[in-house]
């Protein structure tokens, strides 16, 4: 029931939407990090694609379209520094772009300013050594490859957002999940999207199940126990919902925080319908 980020503009911009528009949600920061591990090709440009040739079969192929990919890559970099541009904007391009950035600045290929950071006057990216990395699982001929590659390993330590949606009304979990198919992929919102969808349906069926009486805590957990799994029927086939003990309480937990039960010496009321 969480998106999770390492981007900060795209989580500032999420979150922003999600606000303007009136979406209960709580945001967490931790440390995250990015990895690594493969091997690394050092030299100019020329060079690099000149030592993937020694290569031969399927390998070679791969690596020289991973290194095609890189030079891409770098043409895009140097589009943006020719004329000079923000980190910040920079940045948001993708963690490749610090990456880029890093290696020319080890060039001293870059004119930093403030906070603008513009490639020098006169530099010939022909001449200048990079690092060309891919992964470890593509070398299949490892003598062969370890003779002209170094093995490589980066570890990024990282802050990490989650941001988790916390509405119980369909309604208002449809038009969260339409923001967030904006910035997340769509596996990410259909996961979210269900995981969410089943809260809600666990908490309407409590709030039926209370009535207007006052119900033991552990009365209507042990009664929503023993009806798991809910097998119910959609448009396309059927959704199965099941919940852990932990899982309940929590649910139980959100719904007195939010108004819709109040819970006073273990018993459970039912205040308003979902």
């Amino acid at each position: 029931m969480r998106f999770t980020t390492k981007n900060e503009a795209l989580k500032a911009t999420f979150i922003s939407e999600l606000r303007a528009n009136g979406i209960k949600f709580e945001v967490k920061e931790r440390l995250g990090y990015e990895t690594f591990i493969g091997y690394m090709i050092e030299g100019t440009l020329e060079e690099i694609r000149a030592q993937i040739e020694t290569l031969s079969g399927e390998e070679k192929e791969v690596i020289l379209r991973g290194f095609q990919s890189f030079k891409e890559q770098l043409i895009h970099a140097l589009e943006h520094l020719k004329e000079g541009d923000t980190f910040e904007h920079l940045l948001n391009e993708g963690y490749w772009m610090g990456d880029i950035i890093d290696q020319l600045m080890r060039n001293s290929a870059l004119d930093i300013r403030e906070n603008k950071v513009k490639l020098k006057d006169g530099i010939d990216v022909t001449k200048l050594k990079f690092q060309f990395r891919f992964p470890y699982d593509l070398a299949k001929q490892l003598d062969a490859v370890e003779k002209i590659a170094k093995q490589f390993a980066f570890i990024d330590l990282v802050s990490e957002w989650e941001i988790e949606i916390k509405e119980l009304r369909i309604e208002r979990i449809n038009q969260a999940l339409q923001i967030a198919a904006k910035y997340f992929p769509e596996k990410d919102v259909m996961n979210v999207y269900f995981a969410l969808i089943g809260k809600s349906i666990v908490a309407n069926e409590i709030l039926k199940a209370l009535g207007n009486e006052k119900v033991p805590v552990d009365v209507i957990i042990e009664k929503f126990l023993r009806a798991f799994p809910f097998e119910i029927p959609t448009e396309k086939g059927v959704m199965v919902i099941n919940a852990t003990e932990k899982s309940l309480y929590s649910i139980l937990r959100e719904l007195e925080k939010s108004g819709y039960i109040g819970i006073k010496g273990n018993k459970v009321k039912k205040l308003r319908e979902l």
